[in-house]
């Protein structure tokens, strides 16, 4: 394997490990309207992801610098064409992030309504439109001879995009109500548990579609790796499926565990239907970036792959001391000791 294939793939493994983390944050982020009913219980779920949120979030930053230093055809294409819809996802984080930091600054409850509102539009509109960006990716866009996106924020909203987008949101909505059930006790544990059920049968019904259209889509192209993205996207459907039934069974921990596996290999599943190709091209196959096309030199993967052999495992490790630092559940008690010392 050369260093732009084994490139393809790092990249992938990064937008894989941005979406399970970052995934989860997004499903805590949304679930604040249906498991909270006061304050304390908003703060609960929020603390969930209170140490983590911004360190899940770096790892897309990761994934655009090697996207950049390794395929820049494929940046500057996919920056370019799908700039509205990724500045739409830029300007969501930046108001989920402003308010985790600034809804406690204030005890307006108006003040922290607010807030909490924009946590949860800045934690949809992401898990929507990550969806459609990718699935859009995998089916192809329209492009000119240049490489040069030639359609609009409309051409993405089609039929495939839109159900790659409802299936990513369903599936870090589920995926973030197991944290919190994993996260939490009392009763928003147990609210958790009772909505992932019923988010989970959803996700498994609109997932399963989602899927099995990739792999028709793909079988017709005569791609490559068929095979592999079957065994993906079955992988991806019994984990989903078994993590519904961990929820049941009380199993909070195996349940997050495997809905992770369930994002880990329904991305996997895009990226191998999406070989050898970065953008394919459904104007002219001919117009499209492939794996060659759009890569670095030589020289500069060597680079980034030493670079990556050195501090890609540092950065792993560092981010579990976190986890494990911060494992322990976040009760309701230890809210409402805090704010009746007056603490944030």
């Amino acid at each position: 394997m050369d260093l732009a294939h084994l490139w393809f793939w790092i990249v992938g493994i990064l937008f894989i490990g941005y979406f399970v983390l970052d995934g989860f944050d997004f499903g805590v982020g949304m679930s604040l309207p249906f498991l909270a009913k006061d304050d304390v219980g908003r703060r609960q779920i929020i603390n969930t992801i209170g140490p983590v949120w911004d360190l899940n979030e770096t790892w897309v930053i990761v994934a655009g610098a090697c996207l950049f230093a390794a395929f820049p055809e494929w940046y500057a294409t996919l920056f370019s064409g799908f700039y509205l819809a990724l500045l739409l996802i830029i300007l969501a984080l930046i108001l989920r992030g402003v308010s985790f930091e600034y809804r406690h600054q204030r005890d307006s409850l108006r003040w922290k309504a607010g807030f909490d509102t924009m946590i949860v539009v800045g934690s949809a509109v992401p898990a929507l439109l990550w969806g459609v960006a990718f699935a859009n990716i995998v089916q192809g866009v329209p492009m000119d001879a240049h490489h040069n996106f030639t359609g609009t924020l409309l051409t993405l909203l089609n039929p495939y995009g839109l159900l790659g987008g409802l299936t990513t949101l369903l599936l870090f909505f589920t995926h973030g109500i197991y944290f919190v059930a994993l996260k939490t006790d009392g009763e928003v544990r147990e609210k958790a548990r009772r909505l992932a059920t019923r988010s989970g049968i959803l996700t498994v019904v609109v997932a399963a579609a989602f899927l099995l259209w990739t792999i028709v889509m793909t079988a017709d192209k005569g791609a490559p790796l068929l095979g592999l993205t079957i065994a993906c996207a079955v992988v991806a459907a019994v984990a989903l499926i078994v993590s519904v039934m961990a929820n049941l069974r009380g199993r909070e921990g195996w349940a997050f565990a495997d809905g992770a596996v369930t994002v880990a290999f329904a991305v996997l599943t895009l990226w191998t239907a999406l070989y050898p190709f970065v953008m394919p091209s459904s104007t002219d196959l001919a117009h499209s970036l492939t794996i060659e096309n759009a890569s670095s030199t030589p020289y500069t993967l060597t680079i980034m792959s030493w670079a990556a052999l050195v501090f890609l495992p540092l950065a792993m490790g560092y981010q579990a001391w976190t986890y494990w630092v911060f494992r322990r559940r976040v009760s309701r008690s230890r809210i409402e000791k805090a704010v009746a010392a007056g603490a944030h």
